[in-house]
């Protein structure tokens, strides 16, 4: 009997493992597959085929000593080793994003494409396309690029960056190395960072723990929808792990300018400002780093018809702290004219808001502003210069006054000396020197180059 009983009970364990197997397999078969294709995957779709690479060429000086290795006096130096150089062609790659398929513009950073004198686009299908520069910023390291087809191209969507979130998930797109179209993600690290690299200052950028690389430098920075929030950067060598990224809310001002004007026009509302000192702080009743004070007033300009005077105290340019020099001009240059600025003003002890609307720059102005700066008055050459002043340059501009406290007159630049370049714009005459003056004005210092004779040299220059 027992037998019987033990063969049903293996007979009946048999076949409910039989049955739990098949349920098994059935459920295996029918059962939905987990989602692969998630938001950081959609948005790559959507947007990779507006990312190119960038490959510009560009030719590099180098300077021989032609007196061997015997050092020479910085003096000569300057009239003689341009004269001995050798010359050599190198490459440089990028990344962009086409920010209008339409008429093919492409937003990329100013250090893929400076001093270039050949630029290939690559879309990612693979056609190549020289470019031209529409317009370059060195000072916020952005360009816009134009090629010229008949095919309308995939965009990026423009995003936007003022609410952007610490510890959001962004996507970076690429190419690194020359490795096309390369992806890597990562979360939102701060925002409002400042970098100094290379003598230069660059602010406001988002810091995001996406991989950076050289060749991802210009390429675009991405929200979880596919929105263009940040231009990627890779000027900060000593980074590791950390990527940083331009806004895309400033780089639209950029970009604004530099395809209607080929640069970018500062706003200007007429004053001049200074940092308080601790002498002053104590007179007024600060602390440091609460404001700065109005110490000039243009009688013409938008301030002074708003009812800014000499003597307020400028503590914040909308929502910005204006705690110094440096925090009002970064500031400023976020501006373009026609914007409406709020200026918020300590004034007998009061905080006021007056509202200003900003300007370009006068050039009837760019005169004064030179001698301010510079110490010099220049005007254009004429025949007579030519043999009052023994000088061979047929453009440029001739130095007419110098201020004897001045910088310049310092390391003995004199009244008949030529001006035929300051950083990267040629000065052919005063109107060139104009633009260039309230061109580079925000900047720390400016590269000159002084013909005096038949020689030139170039000169570093405080402002």
């Amino acid at each position: 009997m027992w037998k019987k009983r033990a063969g049903i009970l293996i007979f009946t364990i048999f076949l409910l493992l039989a049955d739990f197997f098949t349920y098994c397999y059935a459920s295996d078969k029918n059962k939905t597959p987990f989602p692969r294709e998630n938001a950081v995957v959609r948005a790559v779709k959507t947007v990779s085929k507006a990312v190119v690479n960038i490959s510009s060429e560009y030719e590099v000086r180098n300077r021989v000593n032609p007196f061997f290795n015997v050092p020479m006096d910085s003096f000569f130096k300057d009239f003689f080793e341009h004269r001995f150089e050798t010359t050599s062609k190198l490459t440089s790659l990028g990344s962009g994003v086409i920010i209008d398929g339409k008429r093919g513009f492409i937003l990329t950073n100013d250090h893929v494409i400076a001093q270039s004198q050949t630029i290939t686009v690559v879309l990612n299908d693979g056609r190549k396309f020289n470019a031209d520069i529409v317009g370059a910023d060195p000072e916020s390291d952005l360009a816009v690029l134009r090629i010229s087809t008949d095919d309308f191209l995939p965009s990026v969507e423009m995003g936007d960056s003022s609410d952007i979130m610490i510890g959001e998930t962004v996507i970076a797109i690429g190419n690194p190395f020359g490795f096309s179209n390369t992806v890597t993600t990562g979360v939102i690290s701060a925002l409002g960072r400042s970098i100094r690299t290379e003598g230069r200052v660059y602010n406001n950028f988002i810091q995001t723990d996406a991989s950076i690389n050289p060749g991802n430098s210009g390429g675009p920075l991405l929200n979880i929808n596919g929105e263009l929030i940040g231009i990627n950067t890779a000027i900060y060598a000593k980074a590791e792990g950390i990527g940083f990224a331009i806004p895309i809310n400033i780089a639209k001002k950029i970009i604004f300018d530099l395809i209607a004007y080929g640069e970018v026009v500062h706003a200007w509302i007429g004053i001049t400002v200074q940092n308080v000192d601790s002498h002053m702080a104590g007179y007024l009743n600060l602390s440091g780093g609460q404001g700065v004070i109005v110490k000039g007033i243009e009688s013409s300009g938008p301030a002074a018809k708003s009812g800014i005077r000499e003597g307020d105290i400028l503590t914040a340019i909308n929502s910005i702290k204006t705690g110094s020099v440096s925090d009002y001009e970064n500031a400023m240059r976020s501006f373009g004219s026609g914007d409406v600025i709020d200026l918020h003003v300590r004034r007998e002890g009061a905080e006021i808001e007056i509202p200003v609307t900003a300007s370009v720059f006068p050039e009837k102005l760019a005169m004064q502003l030179a001698l301010r700066l510079l110490g010099v008055k220049v005007v254009d050459i004429d025949q007579r210069d030519h043999f009052r002043y023994r000088i061979s340059a047929s453009s440029g501009v001739i130095i007419s006054e110098i201020d004897s406290h001045s910088s310049l007159a310092r390391i003995n630049v004199r009244p008949g000396d030529v001006i035929r370049q300051i950083n990267d714009t040629a000065i052919n005459n005063t109107k060139d020197f104009k633009k260039a003056i309230i061109k580079y004005r925000w900047k720390e210092s400016v590269v000159i180059l002084i013909q005096r004779g038949g020689s030139g040299y170039y000169i570093t220059v405080q402002l």
